[in-house]
């Protein structure tokens, strides 16, 4: 399955210090898992988290799920040995929190190579600093292992000395910059985390904005949030009837040698096309996954 349609509705942060945690995942139904060696880890813990997830990774026991580790940041005292363990472990991602600049990119690949880090394991960038959105169209330029960018709005927001509130005003020129670098480089990128848990029609709304900006999926930090992603995120029945429709009718038009074409009382472009297309593929994409 290609980079551009893997399905990442939902993407699932699982503490990699919880046993139990990491057993639980392989039931749950969220396209992407991103085990945790960083936030969700206690200082004295990292070490045996390390282990543990890396175990995870290679025991080929999450079915189709895209597996992805989050490594510490640069310049903390286990980032090298993250990264080292990690590249062993094959994961499908190496997430990389904090990533400011395209120089960073370059030593991070630099050293997933060293490492020995397979073809398949892509580097995945987190955005959560002003630096890192301003710069966000070299960043996510400066190298093909990196596939996907991470909005870490949480950090975001302390950085910006910004107020959670709905609708996400004080981020959204933020979230929709780097949403447009990433297009511009042909990646994909992830909104970022909601954190009231018990708050689900907070959650739905953040989910349907994000959809609606453009972005890929979502980022998650319980099991409770995975099955309304995954709607939200998904095609329609309407949406693929429609395309469906779409192209059916373009079709026809080619083979008759029409020039205009019209469904549902407006006018369809090759643009239109090219999206009833995608919405196909994002839909056969999620069925095969399924």
């Amino acid at each position: 399955m290609s980079e551009a349609l893997r399905p990442r509705r939902s993407v699932l942060y699982m503490p990699g210090a919880n046993e139990r945690a990491l057993e639980k995942a392989k039931g749950i139904s969220a396209d992407v898992l991103i085990l945790d060696l960083e936030d969700a880890v206690a200082p004295d813990a990292k070490v045996d988290a390390r282990g543990r997830v890396c175990a995870a990774v290679q025991s080929g026991e999450y079915g189709a799920k895209e597996l992805a580790i989050r490594v510490n940041g640069i310049g903390t005292q286990w980032h090298a040995d993250d990264i080292a363990a990690a590249a062993v472990a094959g994961p499908h991602a190496i997430l990389v929190p904090k990533v400011n600049s395209a120089a960073e990119v370059t030593q991070l690949v630099d050293a997933l190579e060293k490492a020995g880090a397979p073809a398949h394991t892509k580097l995945w960038a987190m955005l959560e600093t002003p630096m890192a959105v301003l710069d966000a169209e070299a960043i996510v330029s400066a190298s093909a292992r990196l596939t996907v960018l991470v909005m870490g709005t949480n950090d975001l927001a302390k950085e910006l000395q910004a107020e959670h509130v709905a609708g996400r005003a004080p981020l959204q020129f933020g979230l929709q910059k780097c949403l447009m670098a990433a297009r511009l480089a042909g990646k994909i990128i992830l909104d970022g985390v909601f954190n009231d848990i018990k708050d689900d029609d907070g959650f739905r709304d953040e989910c349907v904005q994000a959809r609606q900006f453009g972005f890929d999926g979502k980022t998650l930090i319980h099991p409770s949030q995975v099955d309304p992603c995954n709607e939200i995120f998904a095609p329609t029945s309407a949406d693929i009837e429609h395309s469906r429709k779409v192209i059916a009718a373009f079709e026809e038009a080619e083979a008759d040698g029409r020039g205009v074409v019209t469904v549902d009382g407006r006018m369809i472009e090759n643009l239109h096309v090219d999206n009833a297309r995608r919405i196909l593929a994002v839909a056969d994409a999620i069925g095969d996954l399924d």
